[in-house]
């Protein structure tokens, strides 16, 4: 019996397991003040930096809620807009289906740029994360996909060779850069091209 190419199967979070949408929380401060929603969302994509300097966790969790509510004039509290600004997330139940099975053979591992907000005012409450071997956050380590560094962290928790990584990200760019790094990788379009990108890989059969 040939032995498996594959040690490590690694998932992005954001849009594979839980695809997010601003529009609710955009949604949800149009309502404290008609325009209000809009005008946060026009300062958080044109201050992008601030979010990913956040999600590097080299911005604290204080002064980036404090910047985010200035973009509202303060018309919200702290606690308002962290309920408001998590509440983006939904479940992908297909690729979700998957994590018990693939756990069977193989190491899960959970890769994702996210932020302290997210993950305490929402996804770290899923049910599903129980399926992972090791979760590596961007904010914890100091570094954010397409940095090598935040790669190399999952290796250095896994003890696997690097070409032994499978990774599933819904952005090219962060496909790029683990296969730079000797991963296989593969970017995730929907539930049935994973199937067959697994199946062609023998990692399902």
């Amino acid at each position: 019996m040939s032995k498996q190419k594959y040690s490590a199967i690694v998932f992005d979070l954001g849009n594979v397991l839980i695809p997010f949408d601003y529009s609710k929380t955009i949604k949800r401060i149009n309502n404290v003040e008609p325009g209000l929603g809009d005008k946060f969302y026009e300062f958080y994509k044109n201050n992008y930096n601030i979010h990913r300097n956040f999600e590097r966790g080299k911005i604290s969790e204080e002064d980036f809620i404090t910047t985010m509510l200035a973009s509202v004039d303060n018309k919200i509290s702290a606690e308002t807009f962290c309920d408001y600004y998590s509440d983006i997330f939904s479940l992908n139940d297909n690729v979700i289906s998957l994590l018990p099975v693939l756990k069977k053979n193989y190491k899960l591992f959970l890769l994702s740029n996210t932020d302290s907000i997210h993950k305490k005012h929402k996804w770290e409450k899923y049910d599903f994360l129980k399926h992972f071997d090791e979760i590596i956050l961007s904010f914890e380590v100091g570094s954010v996909k397409p940095e090598e560094k935040i790669y190399r962290a999952v290796e250095r928790v896994s003890g696997f060779p690097s070409e032994t990584h499978f990774y599933i990200d819904d952005i090219q760019e962060y496909v790029n850069a683990a296969k730079k790094i000797g991963w296989d990788a593969v970017r995730f379009e929907s539930h049935q091209k994973l199937i067959a990108d697994l199946k062609e890989r023998n990692i399902l059969k």
